[in-house]
């Protein structure tokens, strides 16, 4: 990589922050000062706590990067320290060009100013001239659609005010590096989906250079050609989004992306027995968990019980990846199993109409129903994280779900007996005793 070709660089960036353990917590100066008197002795426990660690990387002029890890992996710290809001403990890092950041709501903007006072404001700290911002106002405004808002204080906005202001003057103002965090969340679906395709403007048509962190892994993928993996602080991954992205799909799912290997890993939940127990969970006919968005999910789902059970179903709930709970599926409760044999069992589902973005699956087999009250043997969750695309034209059938709709009720699925995938065959010696369950 050619010198003139990179836009930044960041070579052996770490940042400790000291964490005080046992600290009496005053909301008074004479309080404090007593509790010193009575105690002079007293020191706080301090323990250093590295948000990162050794982080090195470069990204060209023009490239749209993705920043992608768990929360706590020290995303957030990046990009204060590439913004200048912070600065690294050790290390160093060198950007060559103008930098615009959107990493908060209300970030750079003074609360008391209106609008209309924040977009010359911001345009000043960017070093433009008030001739240069005049050329981009029409446009800040109508990308903003916030017009009839401009001359009130922004202290007055919504978040989703906030945000829309934001990112029209982060991306208008000519940066030739834009970061871009989560914050874009706050922002409606139609919104984000607009942001989206400005930073695909800027990054392509204006050869710009765009960071963008999200947990959204659909839109990663659709807008980044290249991704950094955080994890725990370093950088666990760093090359074309394609090879990244499962890695952090599978940090917690074993070597697959569309098989999870169940049958040791521990429980968050524990079923009432130990009658029957999940041992591996399948995505079937697929190599990857992207899905389309209308396309229909087959899950095979594979079980060991160690008694007969006459009659169990299967349940499952799509969670968000911030761990909002979407909706259950639950299937017919007329599913049977032989004591000490595995089995395998595929649900289809159809129709979920999921919207854009990534979730993972919580899986469930018991017995029982709304009426007669649920009794589950098995629960696994955190498990086959998925991501959905958006589809290839808005027919406004999509929408984003917000978690203050609550939990939905998905189509109940069909499910089919399979062939075991990796299963292994039992030889039985004995016929164990039947759970006793009612049938």
């Amino acid at each position: 990589m050619m010198k003139n070709d990179i836009a930044i660089s960041v070579r052996g960036v770490s940042k400790t922050y000291s964490i005080a353990h046992n600290e009496e917590r005053h909301t008074r100066l004479a309080e404090k000062l007593m509790a010193r008197l009575r105690n002079p002795l007293h020191r706080p426990e301090i323990e250093s706590f590295d948000a990162l660690k050794d982080v090195s990387f470069d990204i060209k002029k023009g490239d749209v990067v993705g920043i992608i890890g768990r929360n706590g992996a020290g995303k957030s710290t990046l990009l204060k320290i590439l913004s200048r809001i912070t600065e690294p403990t050790t290390g160093e890092v060198k950007l060559y060009g103008r930098i615009a950041s959107l990493l908060e709501v209300g970030t750079g903007f003074h609360p008391e100013l209106t609008g209309r006072e924040n977009i010359f404001l911001n345009g000043a700290i960017l070093g433009m001239s008030r001739g240069e911002i005049r050329k981009q106002f029409d446009e800040i405004v109508d990308f903003s659609e916030i017009e009839k808002f401009l001359d009130t204080p922004v202290k007055r906005y919504s978040s989703g005010m906030y945000v829309r202001l934001a990112f029209a003057v982060a991306a208008h103002l000519n940066p030739e590096i834009l970061i871009v965090d989560e914050v874009l969340a706050v922002g409606d679906a139609q919104f984000q989906k607009k942001c989206l395709g400005k930073m695909k403007e800027v990054s392509q048509g204006q050869g710009r250079t765009v960071l963008f962190v999200s947990h959204n892994i659909a839109a990663i993928q659709q807008l980044t050609k290249h991704a950094i993996y955080l994890k725990s602080g370093r950088v666990a991954g760093n090359d074309e989004t394609d090879k990244v992205l499962p890695l952090y799909l599978n940090a917690n799912q074993g070597d697959s992306m569309v098989i999870a290997e169940l049958a040791n890993s521990p429980r968050r939940y524990k079923g009432e027995s130990g009658y029957m127990k999940i041992t591996q969970l399948r995505f079937s006919g697929k190599d990857t968990n992207i899905f389309e968005h209308d396309e229909e999910i087959l899950l095979e789902v594979t079980a060991r019980a160690e008694l007969d059970i006459p009659r169990f179903r299967i349940s499952l709930t799509v969670f968000r990846h911030d761990e909002s709970p979407v909706g259950s599926v639950f299937g017919p409760n007329t599913l049977s199993i032989f004591g000490s044999e595995s089995k395998a069992f595929q649900l289809r589902l159809a129709d979920l109409r999921l919207a854009e973005g990534s979730y993972f699956l919580g899986v469930a087999v018991g017995t029982g129903n709304d009426y007669e009250g649920f009794r589950d043997f098995d629960i696994v969750l955190d498990t086959m994280a998925f991501s959905v695309l958006a589809p290839a034209t808005e027919d406004g059938t999509k929408s984003s779900w917000s978690p203050v709709w609550g939990p939905i009720r998905f189509p109940t699925p069909t499910v089919i007996v399979v062939p075991a995938t990796l299963a292994t065959p039992v030889q039985e010696t004995h016929r164990p005793q039947s759970a006793g369950l009612s049938t």
